[in-house]
């Protein structure tokens, strides 16, 4: 099977090629500025505005699944209408199509969200996730779009940089106690996002871990897992800060595990051994 990963050179879209290169796919990667530093994909620069691209590197890949892994942040060309436009091209294609989507989408007033729940969005960002999420299923039926939590890593994906910093005291900021997510393992992210891609599965899922924590509690695992002081962590609440979106969104990702032989650890579990 070819693969392409369209954000290839993100910290998502590395596991995805690493583990789609270790289980004998044939692999290609996209990238906005710059090409990922792996050997494992053959790299093709796409600036997901530019319809006539999408189109023509999907001409050159002949992808059988296409996996969008891309981050426009809040731009609504890039993430709103870029995601609508590899759908249309996927399925013009004949490409399978597995979207990453974002609990962004939610707005954190009930809290529990499982995938029968209605995107009600209040930053620009979330808006933008959601209405990819809207056009995509549009115009590419077959499609999954995978919504998913803080991604969290060995030791190197954003959250974690910014607890090892806070911990040396080289960066200023506090972790929010009230700002409550499921986060998720890169790793198990890219492997249920494949089994995704690989089966019959359409619409909908939510990948998250089951643990729901605060951005501070996360900290407080990472830090000791990492064997960093934790008490050295500042606090602080979301709620009195000037930062948008969402306090408490929690994904109900457990139709979705039930279906995958993959398992999505929490953040109680995934912290346990040291990076």
């Amino acid at each position: 099977m070819t693969v392409l990963v369209i954000g290839g050179s993100g910290f998502l879209g590395t596991e995805l090629i690493r583990q789609a290169a270790r289980a004998g796919h044939v692999t290609a990667a996209t990238y906005a500025t710059r090409p990922g530093t792996t050997s494992h994909a053959t790299w093709y620069q796409l600036d997901l505005r530019d319809p006539g691209r999408v189109d023509a590197v999907m001409t050159e890949v002949g992808a059988d699944l296409v996996v969008n892994a891309s981050s426009g942040k809040a731009d609504w060309a890039v993430t709103a209408q870029g995601p609508v436009r590899l759908a249309m091209a996927a399925a013009r294609h004949g490409s399978r199509l597995v979207h990453v989507s974002s609990d962004a989408v939610f707005s954190g007033a009930r809290i529990h969200y499982d995938e029968s729940c209605l995107p009600d969005p209040v930053t620009p960002y979330g808006a933008a996730k959601a209405a990819a999420e809207t056009g995509i299923l549009l115009v590419h039926p077959r499609a999954v779009v995978a919504r998913t939590s803080l991604i969290i890593g060995d030791g190197d994906s954003v959250h974690e940089r910014i607890v090892q910093e806070l911990a040396a005291g080289t960066r200023d900021g506090v972790l929010f106690t009230d700002d409550i997510r499921c986060p998720v393992h890169v790793a198990d992210l890219a492997a249920a996002l494949l089994e995704l891609a690989c089966g019959d599965a359409a619409g909908v899922h939510h990948l998250a871990g089951p643990d729901a924590v605060s951005r501070h509690e996360l900290g407080i695992l990472i830090a000791r897992r990492d064997g960093l002081d934790a008490s050295r962590l500042p606090t602080g609440l979301r709620a009195h800060s000037t930062l948008p979106g969402a306090l408490d969104v929690r994904l109900d990702s457990r139709a979705t595990q039930r279906g995958l032989r993959t398992t999505l650890r929490g953040a109680h579990q995934f912290c346990i051994t040291p990076a």
